[in-house]
């Protein structure tokens, strides 16, 4: 009889988190390393908020259990926020406040999946959805998209793949790690598409802020209002306000979904913590200068990034939609020597660049698309150039 659970046994770990972990480590040690694998923004949380949650450490109401669901407050405000960001109108007992997006994730695909049921999920996909859907003994059925598609899947590759068992179709726009996003006419096809054949859509709108040029988020329950009833919306306050340390995420769905996971989360977690709530609270009453601040800088670094890469013989590099990534294909480079090692995978050419030129990039393989890799453009402008001029050299 194994030690471990069969079903515990079988995840992996984020490979995203593993890598910016080892980055930190050897930057610990002394070594010069430039990391590339963080998800998130490399700016402080803003003032205003910060200072809210100081203020609440002071208030003995925070320092007691509070409603599982989230702050009464809270929830009203996402509730107002959302309305006023993607047009989407909710109830406040439609929100239920989880302990980072992720943990959303998780409870989302607790609540609607038996075991058997399919999950459409389009590939490159964030690392962890495989892994939540499968623990919620469900079976990710992988939809591989290519450059050529911009990343993003077709309504042809959706029918393809559907089957009796299917219960849901994960959907991110803009989408770690591509960068790609979806036009709304996208948008609204696949939803439509959805609702014709039953099936639930899971929507991450984490990165809903951070688009580029023409490129413009859709939400898909807005477009296709048909859908309310069928679908979970995903986000948080991590990527938009710099708060991935905070560890406040929601789910927003229909009232039995919700309710679902509310009894969940009662067994699991309880209530989030109250001054994150309340920094939370701060975060989405308030404007959105600082995003925009923000949204300008990552457009600037991935219009870098997306030069650079490109300039490297053997690596082709879509330019960023969204989100704060550029996921360049190897290609061209693996098969040849390196360094005086020839990497045959992503995963090798990853371990390369890190021993050899001190630079930590996540392999495609943790994205289900093997041969490119994601790199994060949120750190700082010399630390971004520097560790593209150092992976050229090595390349080169």
């Amino acid at each position: 009889m194994p030690r471990v659970s069969r079903k515990l046994g079988a995840i992996t770990e984020s490979a995203t988190l593993a890598v910016d972990a080892k980055a930190k480590a050897l930057r610990a040690a002394g070594e010069p390393v430039i990391g590339f694998g963080a998800g998130e923004p490399d700016f402080a949380t803003p003032d205003h908020i910060v200072a809210a949650a100081i203020e609440a450490c002071r208030e003995p109401r925070n320092h007691h259990y509070t409603p599982t669901g989230g702050l009464p407050e809270l929830r009203a405000a996402i509730a107002a926020k959302t309305a006023r960001d993607s047009g989407l109108v909710c109830e406040p007992s439609q929100v239920l406040v989880t302990n980072g997006a992720k943990q959303a994730v998780y409870e989302a695909f607790q609540a609607l999946l038996d075991p058997g049921d399919e999950v459409l999920l389009p590939a490159p996909y964030w690392t962890t959805y495989p892994e939540v859907i499968a623990l919620a003994d469900g079976v990710p059925v992988v939809l591989p998209t290519t450059e050529e598609t911009g990343f993003r899947v077709t309504l042809d590759a959706l029918d393809a793949a559907r089957t009796p068992r299917t219960k849901a179709l994960l959907f991110v726009s803009p989408s770690n790690p591509t960068g790609a996003v979806y036009a709304r006419d996208e948008v609204e096809a696949i939803g439509r598409w959805a609702v014709e054949h039953g099936i639930w859509v899971i929507t991450d709108e984490i990165y809903e802020h951070l688009t580029f040029g023409e490129h413009q988020f859709t939400s898909m329950p807005v477009v296709v209002p048909e859908l309310a009833d069928t679908c979970v919306v995903l986000n948080g306050v991590a990527k938009t306000y710099a708060m991935t340390g905070w560890r406040v995420g929601w789910m927003i769905g229909p009232p039995d979904v919700v309710g679902a996971a509310v009894n969940l989360q009662s067994h699991v977690t309880s209530n989030v913590s109250n001054v994150s709530q309340r920094a939370a609270l701060a975060a989405v009453s308030g404007n959105l200068e600082a995003v925009a601040t923000m949204r300008e800088v990552f457009e600037r670094r991935g219009a870098t990034m997306h030069t650079l890469l490109s300039a490297i013989p053997g690596v082709r590099c879509l330019e960023p939609q969204g989100a704060f990534y550029c996921f360049p294909s190897f290609g061209g480079v693996l098969g040849r020597e390196v360094a005086d090692r020839t990497p045959t995978t992503s995963l090798e050419l990853s371990e390369i660049a890190l021993e050899e030129a001190g630079v930590a990039i996540v392999p495609g393989e943790a994205f289900g698309a093997p041969g490119y890799a994601r790199l994060s453009f949120a750190l700082a402008d010399e630390d971004l150039v520097e560790g593209i001029e150092r992976l050229a050299k090595l390349l080169g």
